[in-house]
């Protein structure tokens, strides 16, 4: 199937206006607006993600000019980190307000990120290894 050469896209199609590193947090900035609770929005990082940010840095979505920080979260609810977003990718994401903020929850997995759980338990502090 050729794809066509003019279509509209959809209303919820969020792009990305920054993408940045603060040292802490991986930042999505996403356009100025209310984000409605509940809503459906597919989120593209439209910029390179910066090579200084660290993989366990948390993934967090600014709107506009606030600089309030809403966490993106897993299904779960665990909170993304960047080792799980690329650039260039859309992200269906569902807004969850509380009293105090929110959150931008993935309706889907993120992109492959390692795993640094144990294989087991068994009572046992984990050896740390040697260098």
């Amino acid at each position: 199937m050729a794809c066509k050469p003019v279509c509209r896209l959809c209303d919820k199609l969020v792009l990305s206006n920054s993408v940045s590193y603060n040292g802490t947090n991986l930042v999505i900035n996403i356009p100025a607006g209310s984000y409605n609770n509940g809503e459906k929005y597919c989120i593209v990082v439209a910029q390179a993600i910066p090579d200084t940010t660290t993989l366990n840095a948390p993934v967090v979505i600014t709107v506009g000019a606030g600089t309030a920080l809403y966490p993106l979260t897993k299904r779960n609810c665990a909170q993304v980190t960047a080792c799980g977003i690329r650039t260039r990718t859309r992200y269906a994401v569902c807004v969850v307000t509380n009293a105090t903020g929110g959150s931008f929850r993935m309706l889907g997995q993120p992109c492959c990120s390692p795993s640094n759980n144990l294989t087991s338990i068994d009572g046992t502090a984990p050896e740390t290894p040697t260098a």
